[in-house]
């Protein structure tokens, strides 16, 4: 009998996003801590230890499936049909003449019923 269990978080995994959030909280302390040393190399050291920490979860399990899904999604966008130029301009073109049509109709259809309410308003003369 084949029974499938459902995928139980593993003890390293929990580990490793715990150590993760304190590597986040102690970079950023540490950021604030040494605020008399120059800029670049605060931001540098942050960045360093969001790298370590990005790396450090992309061994979880957690981590694998971004990025398998990272490796799908690259998959499907090359099999995305681009349209050419002048499929492009052909279409910008159209939407640009029914914006503008659009805003015409919506002026006029504006402009007759404040006519019509100054009118029966008797503000009109």
């Amino acid at each position: 009998m084949n029974t499938q269990t459902e995928a139980s978080t593993n003890v390293f995994d929990v580990v490793k996003q715990v150590f993760s959030v304190v590597f986040v909280i102690a970079g950023i302390a540490a950021f604030y801590h040494f605020s008399d040393t120059r800029l670049i190399y605060r931001v540098l050291g942050l960045l360093v230890v969001f790298g370590g920490v990005i790396a450090m979860l992309a061994t979880t399990s957690w981590g694998s499936t971004i990025r398998a899904f990272i490796v799908d999604s690259q998959i499907e966008v090359r099999k995305i049909v681009w349209p050419t130029r002048e499929e492009t301009t052909r279409t910008t073109l159209l939407v640009f003449a029914m914006v503008s049509i659009v805003s015409l109709v919506l002026w006029l259809l504006d402009t007759f019923l404040f006519w019509g309410v100054r009118l029966l308003t008797g503000q009109g003369t």
